[in-house]
């Protein structure tokens, strides 16, 4: 999962948008909230749906893999979490337990307890279980800083992607093998983030990281996981430029890369996206013969209006151009929502609404019911072409 990254910082990087939707003209303040909303709410749109199909059913009938992230607690305590998980999803992704805090507490320990637990409940009701993710700059242990030098970086990588990949090997559908390695602002010429990875271990780092993951499961779908490529502002430009350029550099190199994941946290104030950009960018990945899993979707609705009527259909006319744009593109092969219900979501803690009201950036309200975005996902299955 990404970074937090203030709202006010990507609302400036789209300001030249808000032109195109008359949105400049509005002053700051108060109103920006209820201008942008009225101006992205397209009220003539019903979202209508045929059939009663879950969200998996629909999107297998198009060779498309529906699942979400997971959190063990939160399906063991909500039995309607547990029953509407197994109905709508064929994929379990763990939300943080399979992070480095989360399964390395001791540099020489490791405990999959939660972890083990979340892939026996993907296993006993037929889902796809993937690996959330084997190198990030974030959530690290906190024995972590004190530890790990450039003497001994390699071989601490080294071992954990080893044991990790090999006490799942042969049950993973896909690892996000390394996540969020590329950062514009970091001033880099190749655009890799400045982390502790790459300041020990250079930029080989990252292809070091999938050739051990091949060895260890070379059943796995390997991935490289990034977010910010999604919107038509510079930083997105760039980054999706310096993305297609890793991605190419190790496909050069002979990297036993399978498939780009694109996160796709949407912020639901910045209106619409460039669809033929999009496109383009989904083309050049799937030309290097690499899949494509939107693998973090949701809508941040921080900056929307706070009458949930008109925020839920925003927020599902969100949901659906988008998917009607990606899912175009044969190459992309899974959409996973970061949680399914609004009960249980990071952007209640990193997005919080400045009018206290509970965020809704899911395809379930807190209570597990269907909403608008639930419809828009259904439809977007509906309308995708077959792989």
């Amino acid at each position: 999962m990404f970074k937090k990254m203030s709202l006010g910082r990507r609302y400036f990087l789209y300001a030249s948008l808000s032109v195109l939707t008359g949105a400049s003209a509005v002053s700051a303040g108060k109103n920006r909230n209820y201008m942008y909303s009225q101006a992205l709410d397209d009220s003539s749109k019903e979202f209508k749906v045929l059939g009663k199909n879950s969200l998996k059913d629909r999107a297998a009938a198009k060779g498309l893999i529906y699942g979400a992230a997971a959190v063990k607690d939160y399906l063991v305590s909500n039995t309607n979490l547990k029953t509407s998980f197994v109905r709508e999803c064929n994929m379990l992704v763990p939300d943080y337990q399979l992070k480095w805090d989360s399964i390395r507490p001791h540099p020489k320990k490791f405990d999959f307890t939660k972890s083990d637990w979340l892939a026996q409940f993907a296993r006993r009701h037929g889902m796809f279980f993937r690996g959330h993710t084997l190198v990030w700059h974030q959530a690290l242990p906190v024995w972590f800083k004190e530890v790990v030098n450039r003497k001994n970086a390699e071989s601490l990588l080294l071992e954990h992607i080893t044991t990790v990949t090999k006490h799942y090997g042969g049950k993973i559908h896909s690892w996000d093998v390394v996540n969020e390695a590329i950062e514009i602002d970091d001033g880099r010429t190749d655009g890799l983030r400045k982390t502790p990875w790459l300041e020990f271990l250079g930029a080989d780092y990252i292809e070091l990281a999938f050739r051990t993951a091949a060895a260890c499961d070379p059943k796995a779908m390997l991935v490289y996981n990034d977010y910010g490529l999604e919107y038509d502002g510079y930083q997105d430009g760039a980054k999706r430029t310096a993305v297609l350029k890793l991605l190419e550099r190790l496909k050069s190199r002979g990297t036993p890369i399978h498939a780009l994941g694109m996160q796709s946290h949407l912020m639901g104030h910045i209106p619409g996206f460039n669809a033929k950009k999009l496109r383009s960018f989904l083309a050049d990945v799937a030309s290097l013969g690499l899949k494509i899993l939107i693998t973090e979707l949701d809508v941040v609705d921080q900056e929307l209006t706070s009458d949930p009527i008109a925020r839920d259909r925003i927020i599902a006319g969100l949901y659906e151009d988008y998917l009607n744009i990606v899912l175009d593109e044969r190459a992309v092969i899974a959409v996973l929502t970061w949680g399914l219900s609004d009960k249980y979501t990071w952007v209640s803690s990193f997005y919080p609404r400045s009018d206290k009201s509970p965020v809704r950036p899911l395809p379930l309200d807190s209570n597990m019911k269907y909403k608008l975005a639930w419809n828009a996902m259904a439809r977007a299955f509906d309308h995708a072409p077959k792989r």
